[in-house]
C-alpha cells in the first residue's frame, strides 16, 4: 500500500518569445511554461506532472495545484482502483468543482496531479506509461472513466466491448510499436513569426528528415497566408501533407473564405478555425470547406465538448491534449469516444513536455483501443526536449517508442532551477 506524502509545485518558464518559437495568430509572444508538480509517496516513489501554459497564467495554475494538496496527501494510490477513486475524489470535490465545473484552471491542475500519479504508477511498475495502460484489464481501464454525461454516446458496456475486441491481439501490436514507432508530423517550420527563408528551409529539412506532413500557422493576414502556403508547397512538393492552423482566429464566414483562398495549395486540414467551444460553428465550417478536413481539440475543455463535436459531425480529426483535460483518466474516455465515432486521433503537442506525454496516449490507443495507425500522426516540435530526463525522440518521421518507466514527464533538476520564475538564472 502506498499513499501520497507531499507535493512540490514549481513555476517554470522558458523565454521562447525571444526567437518567436511558438508564435501564432492569437499568441504572438509565447513564453512556453509549465506549472510543475512532483508528488512524493511514503514508499519513496515519486511522480511528476505539469500544466502547459505560455507565461503569466502559470502563477494562477501554481496556486490551483497548491489548492489540491489537502485533498491528495494521505490518499492510497497503489492500484489502478486507487487511481480511479482518487480521480473521482478530486474531480467531484464540490467546492473545487464549483470553479468549473470540470473545466478551466482547476480542471487542468487536477489533470496535472492525475498525470503525476500515473507517472508514479508506471514508474513503480517498471514500464512506460503506454505499456502499463495497454495491459490493464478492460475492466480496470473503464473504471478510470467517468461516464456521467457520456451515456447517450458511450456507456460502460460499449467501452468494454471496444477494449475486449482489442485484447486478444494487444501483444502483437505492442511488438510492432516497439519496432516501427508511431507516425509524427512537425510544426517546426510553420511558426507565424518566422521569415520566409526560415520557413522554407525548415520545411525542406522536415521532408529530408522523413516527415510526410508539416503544419503552417495561418490567420494573421489572408494574402500573406496564401503567399506562405505557396512557398511551402513549392518547397515540399505535391505529395507532402500540409496542415494549417488558425488558432481560433476566425468567425465562420472568415474561416470558409480563408480556406477557399488556400485551397489551390491543397491544405490537408484546417485546425482550430474558430472558438474551441463552438461546436455548431465547427460543423458549419466542415460542411463548407470539404474536402479539407476540420481538426480541433487542444483547447476543448472536457470529455463533454468532445462528445458534442463527435455527435454533431463537426470534426474530421480529434486533437486531444495531455495537459488540458483531467489527465490520463479523461483522455481514456476521449479515446474511446473517438473510436466509437470512427474519428482518428492526432494529438496536439509541441509545448513544454507535451510531445513527451501524448506519445504514450497515442501508443495506448493503437495497442488497446483503435488498433490502427491509419491517418494518425502525433505532432512534434523540436524544442525544449533537452530539459526532460526521457525526451521524446523522432527518427525518420516516427516517434521512437519509449522504453523507460513512467510518463516521460520528469524534468532535469538543473532545468527546473535555471528556468524557475522569477528567480532562475534564465530570468535574471
Amino acid at each position: 500500500m502506498s499513499s501520497v506524502s507531499s507535493i512540490t509545485v514549481s513555476d517554470i518558464r522558458f523565454p521562447t518569445s525571444r526567437e518567436l518559437d511558438g508564435s501564432d495568430a492569437m499568441n504572438p509572444d509565447p513564453d512556453y511554461s509549465a506549472a510543475y508538480v512532483r508528488l512524493a509517496c511514503d514508499d519513496d516513489t515519486e511522480g511528476d506532472g505539469f500544466v502547459f501554459t505560455i507565461g503569466r497564467g502559470n502563477e494562477v495554475v501554481v496556486t490551483a495545484l497548491q489548492a489540491v494538496e489537502p485533498l491528495l496527501v494521505g490518499r492510497p494510490i497503489g492500484t489502478p482502483h486507487d487511481l480511479a477513486e482518487t480521480a473521482r475524489a478530486l474531480l467531484h470535490d464540490s467546492q473545487l468543482r464549483w470553479l468549473g465545473p470540470e473545466k478551466g484552471v482547476m480542471h487542468m491542475a487536477i489533470g496535472a496531479v492525475l498525470n503525476a500519479l500515473w507517472d508514479r504508477q508506471s514508474r513503480a511498475a517498471g514500464v512506460p506509461l503506454w505499456e502499463y495502460l495497454a495491459f490493464l484489464s478492460p475492466e480496470e481501464i473503464v473504471d478510470q472513466v467517468d461516464f456521467r454525461y457520456l451515456s447517450d454516446a458511450l456507456d460502460r458496456e460499449q467501452a468494454l466491448d471496444i477494449l475486449r475486441a482489442a485484447e486478444p491481439t494487444r501483444r502483437e501490436r505492442a511488438e510492432h510499436l516497439r519496432s516501427a514507432g508511431y507516425p509524427a508530423y512537425t510544426t517546426s517550420p510553420g511558426w507565424l513569426g518566422y521569415s520566409d527563408e526560415k520557413m522554407v528551409r525548415l520545411a525542406r529539412e522536415a521532408v529530408a528528415d522523413g516527415y510526410t506532413q508539416i503544419k503552417l500557422k495561418v490567420g494573421a493576414d489572408a494574402e500573406d497566408d496564401a503567399r506562405r502556403m505557396r512557398l511551402a508547397r513549392e518547397a515540399v512538393g505535391p505529395d507532402i501533407r500540409i496542415a494549417i492552423d488558425a488558432n481560433q482566429r476566425w468567425d465562420v464566414e472568415d474561416a470558409v473564405g480563408a480556406v477557399h483562398l488556400l485551397a489551390p495549395y491543397d491544405p490537408y486540414w484546417i485546425e482550430e478555425p474558430t472558438s474551441p467551444d463552438d461546436v455548431l460553428a465547427h460543423a458549419a465550417i466542415r460542411r463548407r470547406v470539404a474536402p479539407v478536413k476540420v481538426a480541433t481539440g487542444e483547447h476543448a475543455q472536457n470529455r463533454v465538448v468532445f462528445k458534442q463535436l463527435l455527435q454533431a459531425g463537426a470534426i474530421d480529426v480529434l486533437q486531444l491534449d495531455a495537459a488540458r483535460v483531467a489527465g490520463v483518466n479523461e483522455n481514456i474516455a476521449i479515446l474511446l469516444l473517438a473510436h466509437r465515432f470512427g474519428v482518428p486521433v492526432c494529438p496536439h503537442a509541441g509545448g513544454v513536455g507535451l510531445c513527451e506525454l501524448v506519445q504514450h496516449l497515442s501508443m495506448f490507443d493503437y495497442v488497446s483501443v483503435s488498433r490502427t495507425m491509419d491517418d494518425r500522426v502525433v505532432e512534434f516540435v523540436d524544442h525544449l526536449h533537452q530539459h526532460f530526463v526521457e525526451p521524446a525522440v523522432v527518427r525518420d518521421g516516427r516517434y521512437i517508442t519509449p522504453t523507460a518507466p513512467g510518463f516521460s514527464a520528469r524534468m532535469h533538476d538543473a532545468s527546473r532551477e535555471r528556468f524557475a520564475y522569477p528567480g532562475g538564472a534564465a530570468w535574471a
